[in-house]
């Protein structure tokens, strides 16, 4: 296993020659605009990191499944990016775990792509973009790196019954892990939980996902706070139970004088008829803080920056995570953060110095380490401090590209001749 270790930054960096990638991306396009059920951190970490590997002077394309008729064939996304929309079943909106049975023909159609102009390499993303370049890469020879940013093994663990994925999922991603040249995982659990299925550490490289850390700072633009609570707790991230807003709802009870932010899911003109704010603010009434918990529904990707601003604790306490973005958000904009300790959370918040890691599921500990931090301000600047040099240090988008990079040479190098004495 390789990870992510000194590395130098900026185009060109190592003299690598310019490369033609592509990167697979079913469901989750550049383009999408984020905060829907299936529209998340994936979509963020395929768009800046096709764009900070042109940076290095790599042409890239992003191949997403067509969800829409009047989609153009191809979008630039910006200078050597572009977006290819793949014709892979109906031109519309189809929920992700229900792509499966379109992944051949996405394949197919990729073969045929590459069979006139074939990439240099081939980066899938997600388990059911891995199928797909599997199938072209076999054919064509190409070869394949893999990342898989949730796996249905861990998916399957927390929600059970409640895991809609399709059955053939964990077999499939034990394919696409077996036949693929390289994984680039995004976190150091991640490479345990693969040898548990099978796939050995030497196959694995680690590369963290990252943060615009000119986007996300310190500095800029604030939003409104409302005056009337001493303290604000923010939880950003999608709508969904796994991400632990009941479990910060439950905590508020013993965070007096406070409010909660819970930022993500439909636009605010729908939020009363999302089922999942129903159960949330349930939850909250129950508690005794309806009134503390303020609902701010799916926000512009530039309004993120102003509102982790206002807050006093950034909160991420979700039941498994596979990698987590909003911890790196946070850290970026100076702000401590309390996260469940599991998955990538494990990696990117260091305790005590960033923040704290918390048992997932459980409301009291969530209190206590948000209650010590709300006492001392300047434990919350010493934190925040100490975020924002951590983020710089490993997860800007340059960095993150240049070790991505070195994994791409590393599959690309040619294999050493064996010789010897028979």
């Amino acid at each position: 296993m390789t990870s992510l270790g000194p590395i130098s930054t900026g185009v060109g960096a190592g003299n690598t020659a310019a490369l033609s990638v592509a990167l697979i991306s079913e469901h989750a396009s550049p383009l999408a605009v984020l905060g829907g059920v299936d529209a998340g951190g994936q979509n963020v970490h395929v768009a800046r990191l096709a764009g900070a590997l042109a940076d290095r002077g790599h042409s890239v394309t992003v191949y997403t499944r067509r969800d829409a008729r009047d989609l153009p064939d191809r979008v630039p996304l910006r200078a050597g990016v572009e977006v290819h929309h793949v014709p892979a079943g109906p031109p519309e909106q189809i929920p992700k775990d229900e792509l499966l049975p379109h992944m051949l023909a996405f394949g197919r159609y990729l073969a045929r792509e590459w069979q006139v102009r074939p990439p240099d390499l081939v980066h899938s993303h997600f388990w059911m973009s891995g199928l797909a370049a599997l199938h072209a890469t076999r054919e064509l020879r190409l070869p394949l790196l893999h990342t898989y940013h949730a796996l249905g093994t861990v998916k399957r663990r927390h929600q059970r019954r409640a895991d809609t994925s399709p059955p053939a999922r964990i077999a499939c991603e034990r394919e696409v892990g077996l036949g693929c040249d390289r994984i680039v995982a995004t976190c150091r659990d991640e490479v345990a939980e693969l040898g548990r299925m099978g796939i050995p550490a030497d196959k694995v490289s680690v590369v963290p996902c990252g943060v615009d850390t000119g986007e996300f700072t310190p500095y800029g633009p604030v939003a409104d706070r409302d005056s009337a609570y001493r303290h604000r707790l923010i939880q950003l991230g999608r709508l969904v139970p796994r991400k632990g807003a009941a479990v910060s709802i439950g905590a508020l009870a013993a965070l007096p004088d406070t409010e909660l932010l819970i930022v993500g899911g439909p636009t605010a003109d729908r939020l009363d008829d999302d089922p999942e704010v129903r159960r949330l603010r349930g939850i909250a009434q129950d508690a005794g803080v309806a009134d503390r918990v303020r609902f701010m529904g799916g926000v512009p990707s530039e309004d993120v920056a102003p509102l982790l601003r206002t807050a006093d604790v950034v909160l991420c306490p979700g039941d498994y995570e596979p990698f987590g973005i909003v911890p790196l958000e946070a850290m970026a904009c100076g702000k401590p953060v309390v996260a469940s300790g599991v998955g990538g959370q494990l990696d990117t918040v260091a305790d005590p110095a960033t923040g704290r890691l918390v048992p997932p599921g459980d409301p009291e500990a969530l209190a206590h380490a948000v209650g010590e931090l709300l006492a001392d301000p300047a434990l919350r600047e010493a934190c925040g401090e100490a975020g924002r040099r951590r983020v710089l240090s490993r997860y800007g988008w340059a960095r993150v590209a240049a070790a991505t990079e070195s994994v791409y040479c590393e599959v690309l190098a040619p294999q050493p001749a064996v010789t010897g004495a028979l």
